[in-house]
């Protein structure tokens, strides 16, 4: 995977294993670097764990909680908490500091708030009953075909 390029983000909602989903663009020309290098990151440790239907939400102008939220899902309760525990060690030692986290202990959804980016990380029934793509009116992923994390791209 490439590192992030300076202007923007493109990353494609729930690409499956043949690459058949079309890539849907995310313009992070807003965001500052060290959001950038944080997303990056989480999106690489998020494919280095073998994450599925990931999606990156741009809330520019959506809300002044976050720059972005990040959806992903995970095989089962073990893979939703290994990601999780991988995910705040890559954090802490990129340098983005402790994030907070909420639910590890039942790994049904695995909230992260590293401050600028927000992860959930679900198991897949668990994030189709709270659906969340559908509050930020993003297509959510198809529950079928186990797809896997989109590349990143410069524009």
């Amino acid at each position: 995977m490439e590192p992030l390029a300076e202007s923007a983000l493109a990353v494609g909602p729930a690409q499956t294993h043949s690459d058949d989903a079309t890539a849907a663009a995310l313009d992070f020309d807003h965001a500052p670097a060290d959001v950038k290098a944080m997303i990056n990151l989480i999106v690489q440790r998020l494919d280095d764990d073998q994450a599925q239907d990931v999606v990156v939400i741009d809330l520019k102008d959506k809300s002044p909680l976050a720059d972005a939220i990040i959806v992903v899902s995970g095989r089962s309760q073990r893979h939703v908490a290994a990601m999780a525990d991988h995910l705040l060690r890559g954090l802490k030692e990129g340098g983005f500091g402790k994030a907070q986290v909420e639910g590890l202990p039942q790994a049904d959804w695995v909230l992260i708030d590293a401050g600028d980016v927000i992860v959930h990380l679900f198991r897949p029934e668990v994030r189709a009953f709270y659906n969340l793509e559908k509050i930020w009116s993003v297509e959510p992923p198809r529950l079928t075909g186990g797809g896997h994390i989109p590349s990143l791209q410069a524009t």
